[in-house]
C-alpha cells in the first residue's frame, strides 16, 4: 500500500510540523482543521458556529486536494474548547453533513491551537 502526504494550496498553511493529509491506499486521513482564514492565516471572528463553519469549509478544500469530498467522508472527529457551544457547532455540521452523516466523536479540550474554540479532523475515502 503506497502512502502519499500532500497539503492543500488553497487551504490555510499548517501552523505546525504536520501534513494537510495523508493518503495510503483508498483512505484520507485530514490533520485536524482550525477557523484559519485561507488568504490571510488569521482566527476567523466570531462565535463558534461561525469557527466550526471555517473548519469545514477548510476541510473541503483539504478534501479536493487529496481526490476526495465531504461526502466520502466516513468518520470525524470535533474538539471544542465549550460543550456549551455543542448545540451551535452541531447545527453547522448538519448543514455539511444533511443526509447519512460519517460516525464522529466530540471531545472538550483545554485549549486549541492559534485560541480557537473548534478543531475538525477527517477520515474519508477517496473518489
Amino acid at each position: 500500500m503506497n502512502r502519499h502526504v500532500g497539503n492543500a494550496p488553497d487551504a490555510p498553511a499548517a501552523v505546525g510540523p504536520y501534513s494537510h493529509f495523508v493518503t495510503a491506499g483508498d483512505l484520507v486521513f485530514v490533520s485536524g482543521q482550525i477557523p484559519l482564514d485561507p488568504a490571510s492565516g488569521t482566527l476567523v471572528a466570531g462565535d463558534a458556529a461561525a469557527q466550526a463553519r471555517r473548519c469545514l469549509e477548510n476541510l473541503k478544500l483539504v478534501l479536493a486536494a487529496a481526490g476526495s469530498s465531504l461526502d466520502r467522508v466516513c468518520r470525524c472527529g470535533l474538539f471544542l474548547v465549550d460543550m456549551a457551544d455543542f448545540a451551535a457547532v452541531n447545527a453547522v455540521y448538519a448543514e455539511f453533513f444533511p443526509h447519512d452523516p460519517p460516525a464522529r466523536t466530540t471531545l472538550a479540550v483545554a485549549a486549541l491551537p492559534a485560541g480557537a474554540r473548534v478543531e475538525i479532523e477527517a477520515i474519508a475515502l477517496r473518489a
